[in-house]
């Protein structure tokens, strides 16, 4: 009797257990019966009954959701090949649609993935890939290094028609009423990344090479100029410096000498016969010597100082 109270007791149990299910305040649930959807979506949190055994719960997240699409390989309107990687943000705003039309979440990711992929695909193909990298016609700032213009009329920037912004609000417009059949609000759309192909993308890097060689070249030649200008300078200068002390050392010269030529004047005005024997005296110290020979006559003045020694 008491095994068999105990048998009622746990059967009692388990059924209430399974009567009972709680909703969290970020799930919405579908109740099914022999898997049919019964009744309406249940959206609120709290505490529910269900048929035991008989009717299956499925819940489903009410929060908003992301979907991140793998990179592929598009071609633009001007035949540039691009890596291009979307992703979206999306929400369950019909459970029982989604249940009836994809059943679990990774099944809508595939959906989504179709849709958008393929989306985007028409959309980025039909465009050029000026479109897809920028945004607005803003004029781009360049740094003093780097002046497309001083390169030529071929770096020139072409003017958008769409940008960027716009192509990614398009993709989303043109997927939001396609993915809204699954019980899916689409929230947006948006570019991630954009990347070259490998053929491309070594002609960009090639072409980068090329130009900052040109910068290099540029400041290169702008460097000689500069050396050539202060090298000049610097002569022009220098030139200068000597020509200002050559003068300066042939005005001292010349007030020297001038000083000179008074101290001699204001001697030899003093005692000229003095004077007349001390040039003489140097004369002699500077014409006459072992390796020296002179002709002289015997009435020559030359040797008058030295006839008067007796």
């Amino acid at each position: 009797m008491k095994k068999t109270l105990l048998l009622i007791i746990i059967l009692a149990f388990i059924i209430l257990f399974n009567a009972f299910y709680i909703i969290d305040e970020t799930e919405q649930v579908i109740i099914t019966q022999f898997g049919k959807p019964v009744g309406n979506a249940k959206l609120n949190a709290g505490l529910n009954f269900k048929i035991p055994f008989i009717q299956k719960v499925h819940y489903f997240d009410k929060r908003i959701l992301e979907w991140d699409g793998d990179a592929k390989q598009i071609p633009t309107s001007d035949k540039r090949y691009i890596w291009l990687d979307t992703f979206s943000r999306w929400k369950i705003v019909d459970p029982l649609k989604f249940y009836e039309t994809t059943r679990i979440e990774a099944n809508a990711h595939s959906r989504l993935d179709d849709i958008i992929s393929g989306t985007t695909r028409d959309i980025i193909s039909s465009h050029k890939l000026i479109d897809i990298v920028r945004s607005s016609n803003r004029e781009m700032l360049f740094t003093n290094e780097y002046q497309p213009s001083s390169f030529g009329e071929d770096n020139k920037i072409e003017k958008i028609k769409k940008g960027r912004a716009a192509i990614a609000e398009l993709i989303y417009d043109n997927s939001l009423s396609k993915i809204s059949e699954y019980g899916i609000e689409l929230i947006d759309v948006e570019i991630k990344r954009l990347n070259y192909n490998k053929e491309v993308q070594s002609k960009v890097f090639d072409r980068m090479v090329s130009e900052r060689n040109k910068i290099a070249a540029q400041y290169r030649s702008e460097g000689e100029g500069k050396s050539a200008e202060i090298l000049g300078r610097m002569r022009k200068e220098l030139d200068q410096i000597e020509s200002e002390a050559y003068q300066t050392a042939q005005e001292i010269k010349g007030k020297a000498d001038a000083e000179t030529i008074k101290i001699y004047a204001n001697a030899y005005n003093k005692d000229p016969k003095f004077y007349e024997f001390m040039k003489t005296l140097e004369t002699y110290e500077q014409t006459i010597g072992e390796n020296n020979t002179l002709i002289l006559s015997t009435d020559s003045d030359y040797f008058k100082y030295l006839k008067q020694i007796k």
